[in-house]
Formats: structure tokens, C-alpha cells, sequence
């Protein structure tokens, strides 16, 4: 996988960007409000996974070893207004779990042998991602900078086009065709292409001509290919093959 274009000390920041407003959007909320992005889910429930995987991850890293995934529903994130203080609790229990292993660090991961810091990176991704689902679940504003926005985006196209998480994922060789590209095209930023080949999906970064082209900001772009924001939301302009872009969404959750 390709390594971040920001560096471990803002992937850190970002990390206690994103707890932070997840903490203040959940803080003493019903813990039974229903989530709309994770329809399965009430609040406690999302909130209990934050929290949980961020000591998972933890705990990895300071193994070395790979862990079984833990059950969201078993979590125990305490009462609302403790919510706070328990998330960003275990943000830093993976920062400090980081900062004694070395980013750089060998360990074993769900698609093998990575470097401590893809788990941070991980990490954060899915962080902003429920940051989102949890601010709209309690009407509260959700904010992300355009630099861990792209990040997010990244990371997220490194897993579905990696070999490995196919072979954990066989339905994702349902991605592959014939030479498609799917353009997203951010306001103020180079561009994401990917490009569906028949033996695997390939992306880059730069100007995007492709088949179908999503233009917007790089949190709507996020937002969209995190599906938590339709394509006609109206944040976001879609020319081109609608039915392609449909397609991939309709296969890429992770």
C-alpha cells in the first residue's frame, strides 16, 4: 500500500481532531437515538465501536500480533456523559501505543504485515467516517479538514484496490471491468481516477477524465465514497455514467 501524504504527527493531530468532535456531538445524548448511516445501530452502539476499536488497535500494536475483531455490540462505553472522556481516552491509548512502538514498526494486520502506523491510519479514517454519522444523529455540525478529508479518500481507495483485502473480500472482484474510470474531482485539489481493469483496480491522483466524474468539496467527496452522502444530494455534481458510479457504490462498503 502507498504511504499517507501526511506525516505521523498529523495523522496523530487528525486523530484527536476527529475523537474530539465525535466526543462533543455524542456527550450526553440518549444513548437509544437511532443512527441514520448505521441504521442497525443506536448511538451507544456507534459510540461503544469508536471507542472499542481505538483500544484494539492499541493493543495490536503493542502485540505486534493480530487480534480478533471485536463485537460493537459488547462494548461498554459507560453512561452519556462520560462518553467524552471515555472516547478520547482511547484515541490516546493508540497514540501513546504508537508513539512507544515506532511508527515504522512491524506488525501483523488483516491483510498481513504492515507498519504500526497503518493501523493509525486506519484508525483515523474510520474515526472521521462515524465522526459523521454521529453529528447527524444529533443535528450537530460536522467539520473535517480538507487535508485528512483527502487522506480518508486515499486510504479508503488503498484498501479496496489492495490484492489482500480482496482475498479477505471475494465479492469486491465484482469492482474489476473493463477499463472504466470513475472520476472524483474536488474543488480546490488534484483529483482522484480509478480505474476498473480486468485483473484489478488501479486509481492515481491528478487531472480527472474518466467515464463518470463526482465533483465537490473533498469532505462531500469523502462523504459520497464513504456512502454517507448520496450522489443527488445535491453537495456534489455527477456527469457522466450515473449507472457506473452506482455500481461501485453499491460494492464498496467497508
Amino acid at each position: 500500500m502507498r504511504a499517507s501524504t501526511l506525516d505521523t504527527a498529523r495523522l496523530v493531530e487528525g486523530l484527536r481532531e476527529q475523537t474530539g468532535g465525535l466526543a462533543r456531538a455524542v456527550a450526553g445524548r440518549d444513548p437509544e437515538t437511532r443512527v441514520p448511516t448505521c441504521p442497525q445501530w443506536p448511538l451507544r452502539t456507534l459510540v461503544g465501536h469508536v471507542g472499542q476499536e481505538h483500544r484494539w488497535a492499541a493493543e495490536l500494536v503493542r502485540g505486534g500480533e493480530q487480534l480478533p475483531v471485536p463485537d460493537p455490540r459488547q462494548a461498554e462505553p459507560g453512561a452519556p456523559d462520560a462518553w467524552g472522556r471515555w472516547l478520547r481516552e482511547g484515541a490516546e491509548e493508540l497514540i501513546h501505543a504508537i508513539g512507544e512502538t515506532g511508527a515504522d514498526s512491524g506488525i501483523r494486520t488483516f491483510l498481513g504485515p504492515r507498519p504500526a502506523v497503518f493501523l493509525l491510519r486506519r484508525m483515523l479514517g474510520d474515526t472521521c467516517v462515524h465522526h459523521y454519522d454521529a453529528a447527524l444523529a444529533t443535528g450537530t455540525a460536522f467539520e473535517i479538514a480538507e487535508d485528512l478529508a483527502a487522506d480518508v479518500i486515499g486510504e479508503s481507495l488503498e484498501l479496496l484496490s489492495d490484492p489482500a483485502f480482496e482475498a479477505a473480500r471475494p465479492a469486491l472482484a465484482e469492482l474489476r471491468g473493463r477499463g472504466e474510470r470513475i472520476g472524483f474531482r474536488p474543488d480546490t485539489a488534484p483529483g482522484w481516477v480509478i480505474t476498473r481493469a480486468p485483473g484489478a483496480l488501479r486509481w492515481e491522483r491528478g487531472p480527472v477524465e474518466a467515464d463518470v466524474v463526482v465533483t465537490g468539496a473533498v469532505a462531500d467527496l469523502m462523504l459520497v465514497l464513504a456512502r454517507r452522502v448520496p450522489p443527488e444530494h445535491g453537495r456534489v455534481t455527477v456527469t457522466g455514467d450515473r449507472a457506473l458510479l452506482d455500481h461501485w457504490l453499491a460494492r464498496t462498503a467497508l
